[in-house]
């Protein structure tokens, strides 16, 4: 007969570049090199980037100001640009810690001096990039954009190449775990006095022994030993279990603070050869359906491969994703979301 126990982790990350941080500042400076028909020669630039992730959604709305001055062609004339724009930053899954992204938006260029029809303008821009960390708040950001404007009759470019640091701002606090509560004693009954009759002392009830304190007395206790935390059913045999660990946003590497939580669980199934565990991996709704699922399948695969490095046979292993297709609470708050980032393992006999 099939035995099933569940057990889930909430999500969480460390790293910055994620949602963990409800602000990221990043100073930059760099260099814009204009179309070769551009009037304006190449110069320096410098500035700052604000990027917002406290919205329920995969693209992060950001603000940037940039700040240059330029010499004109065959001119002895120089002139300050100013470039402000709205972008929408998109983060793709980390590639070992180096986390790539892209970005898309409109701004406007204002310039001091005007000379061969240049004018002030409103620009398109469209740009890469990668963050790679430093610290858990600090990334060394580089990025390379695209300004397209309408200067007269002419489309005109300005690549600019940027590199800067990337602070993260507001951490986020994790959702606290869930704390066992233990089952409340039978209340204890006074014996009733009867008016002159000789009083008797009530006999004293020895509560019956739970050695390993699941609710079930030892003597109906069919799995004594059971470890603290597990729910159990009637004969005191476990039905499921909770496994808190913290994953960085995407990322399917477990925090290093979780690993020795992974090694009680490998223990766990190592001490009950008979068992086997289906790992299930679960996401929130941020992204696209085909990331999520691949996200969900990745996680499942990391937590199999470290049990299976922990000495539990692989064939006892599955691993699956369900992306973001089984939340069990709303998507539309940062809390709700970080329980829907989750692992679930049904084990069986």
């Amino acid at each position: 007969m099939m035995k099933k126990v569940m057990f889930s982790t909430l999500l969480a990350a460390t790293l910055l570049g994620a949602a963990d941080y409800s602000y990221e500042l990043s100073p930059m400076i760099g260099v814009a090199l204009p179309s070769t028909g551009q009037a304006l020669k190449d110069h320096s630039v410098y500035g700052a980037e604000l990027q917002f992730n406290d919205v329920a959604s995969a693209i992060k709305p950001e603000i940037s100001l940039l700040y240059g001055n330029a010499d004109y062609k065959n001119s002895t004339v120089n002139t300050d640009i100013l470039r402000a724009a709205v972008n929408g930053v998109y983060s793709y899954p980390k590639i070992n810690t180096v986390t790539p992204f892209a970005k898309a938006g409109l701004g406007y260029e204002t310039m001091s001096e005007h000379v061969y029809d240049n004018s002030n303008s409103v620009f398109a821009d469209i740009g890469a990039g990668l963050k790679m960390p430093l610290s858990k708040e600090v990334a060394l950001k580089l990025e390379a954009i695209d300004m397209v404007k309408f200067n007269g009759f002419n489309w005109e470019n300005n690549i600019l190449l940027l590199a800067g640091l990337n602070f993260g701002f507001g951490e986020k606090a994790q959702p606290a775990a869930p704390v066992a509560v233990a089952p409340k004693p039978a209340p204890v009954v006074a014996a009733p006095v009867v008016v002159a009759a000789p009083v008797v002392a009530a006999p004293v009830v020895v509560a019956p022994a739970d050695s390993d304190k699941d609710g079930v007395i030892d003597e109906n206790d069919k799995c004594p030993n059971t470890p603290a935390g597990y729910k159990v059913d009637k004969d005191g045999c476990f039905i499921s279990m909770t496994l808190h660990l913290n994953f960085a946003v995407n990322s399917d590497e477990i925090d290093a603070a979780d690993m020795p939580k992974v090694g009680e669980f490998a223990t766990f199934l190592k001490e009950r050869p008979a068992l086997k565990a289906s790992i299930t991996g679960h996401t929130d709704s941020d992204g696209s359906a085909e990331y999520n699922q691949k996200l969900s399948e990745k996680r499942a695969e990391m937590v199999k491969s470290v049990l299976i490095k922990e000495g539990v046979n692989a064939d006892r292993l599955n691993a699956s994703g369900k992306g973001a297709s089984m939340p069990v609470a709303t998507n539309e708050t940062p809390e709700g979301r970080a329980e829907n980032r989750r692992i679930e393992v049904e084990l069986s006999r």
